[in-house]
């Protein structure tokens, strides 16, 4: 078997076993080749990148149309801005998407416009979010047996309750008996 040497010659080079990830310095080389084809369909010199089109490709939402609908219901912000999808973005923005309840927050670091796999997507932004609540946390829906028909105006406010939204029901009754 021939032994592999590094691009100097000095010295053979230790392959990575079979299943054992490459050392922390070299890249895998799927994702450098990922990350070259991401490069090469990026924008030229002063091209510039959508917002909408450049979130869709970073992985940060499933479609390019619903990073508009985001954009448009203000959902996106960039450097502390709303804007709008056709924001030109550039290195070293900081987007906030607000999304499901959470809020994401990343500065671009490559800008990119075809969407690419996840393992070259995290390289193309640094992320400054906050962790996401534990799933214990997340208070989860009430479940009903099937069958069981509505739930009656007992029931309901007994999940308003669980949920935390005593104060929503009672401001509704409050609502509903003024002139």
């Amino acid at each position: 078997m021939a032994s592999e040497h590094d691009e100097s010659g000095s010295g053979p080079v230790a392959a990575p076993q079979d299943g054992a990830a490459p050392a922390a310095g070299t890249p895998d080389p799927k994702t450098a080749a990922a990350i070259a084809a991401a490069d090469a369909a990026g924008p030229q010199n002063g091209e510039s990148v959508r917002v909408d089109s450049w979130i869709w490709a970073v992985r940060l939402i499933k479609t390019r149309s619903l990073g508009a609908t985001a954009c448009r219901g203000g959902h996106v912000r960039v450097n502390g801005e709303r804007v709008k999808p056709a924001y030109s973005l550039r290195v070293g923005d900081e987007v906030r998407l607000r999304q499901e309840g959470r809020e994401r927050v990343v500065v671009v670091k490559r800008l990119i416009r075809k969407r690419v796999g996840a393992p070259v997507a995290v390289q193309c932004y640094i992320d400054n979010s906050p962790p996401p609540p534990p799933r214990e946390a997340v208070a989860p829906a009430g479940i009903r047996d099937r069958g069981a028909g509505r739930p009656t105006k007992r029931d309901r406010r007994e999940m308003d309750r669980l949920r935390g939204l005593e104060g929503l029901s009672s401001s509704r009754r409050d609502a509903g008996s003024r002139p």
